[in-house]
């Protein structure tokens, strides 16, 4: 599991950012099949929280998997990046 929090600069209203959160999250849910939302700031113009998850009998290859889902996110987008936090639990 993931959660990120970002700053998105330049925003105008709600509208725009729920097109660049909804862009962000199509693409974790696409490239990396992960299972994504907005968790939490929905309230905030410029600020978000966005949680992706994904199951796997490997916690390598699921850790692997969502640090390069937060590149893309980086590196992508036009983004200020303001906490990120991976968690694994395996049982």
């Amino acid at each position: 599991m993931m959660q990120i929090i970002f700053e998105i600069p330049d925003i105008g209203n709600i509208k725009e950012k729920r097109r660049v959160i909804k862009s962000i999250m199509d693409k974790m849910r696409k490239r990396y099949k992960l299972s994504a939302a907005e968790v939490d700031l929905q309230d905030s113009l410029s600020f978000c929280q966005i949680g992706g998850a994904i199951v796997s009998n490997s916690r390598v290859f699921g850790e692997t998997v969502l640090q390069k889902a937060f590149n893309m996110i980086e590196k992508e987008n036009a983004i200020r990046i303001q906490d990120m936090k991976i968690h694994s639990e395996e049982f």
